[in-house]
């Protein structure tokens, strides 16, 4: 299951890289993750999906603004949140890193931004794109897991809401 997540010709490219002790093949690998960024760019921008969009920051493929607004029907609604989306060398292998730039308080997002969802560590899937995790994290917003809280106050504040009055 794992080896869907392994690219056979970067696995190959990187040990003859480091067997020779170059970088041969790097601009190779960086080209096609910027194949694959053009192609998420394209989904969302074509998606019509509502409350999500992502696009390069300046004219840099490997490192993106993201944005998300909140469910309805969430505390979130209403808000708008921007995120920061880095793609590695290893795209679409290995998972992009996505944090909140606006400041988030929910019980799967750090005090830094950084989020806690397993489709970005290890439930990570090379099928998964742009759309697909802004998607995920706007859902995440609304249904938070309890059961791994980055931050542990608003986890319990979440958990404690029901018993709250308005």
């Amino acid at each position: 299951m794992a080896s869907q997540n392994m690219d056979p010709a970067a696995a190959a490219a990187s040990s003859t890289a480091a067997l020779k002790g170059s970088d041969s093949g790097g601009s190779a690998a960086r080209g096609s993750v910027s194949k694959r960024c053009v192609f998420s760019l394209s989904l969302v921008q074509m998606s019509g999906d509502k409350g999500i969009s992502a696009f390069p920051e300046s004219d840099n493929l490997f490192k993106w603004v993201g944005t998300i607004d909140g469910a309805q029907g969430t505390v979130y609604e209403g808000l708008r949140y921007r995120l920061s989306l880095e793609f590695p060398a290893g795209y679409p292998y290995q998972a992009p890193r996505v944090k909140f730039v606006t400041p988030c308080f929910h019980p799967n997002v750090d005090e830094h931004g950084f989020i806690c969802l397993d489709i970005l560590k290890d439930k990570w899937s090379a099928l998964y794109d742009v759309r697909s995790i802004l998607l995920s994290i706007q859902s995440l917003l609304g249904e938070p897991n309890n059961d791994s809280p980055l931050n542990g106050v608003a986890a319990e504040l979440w958990d404690n809401q029901e018993g709250e009055t308005t």
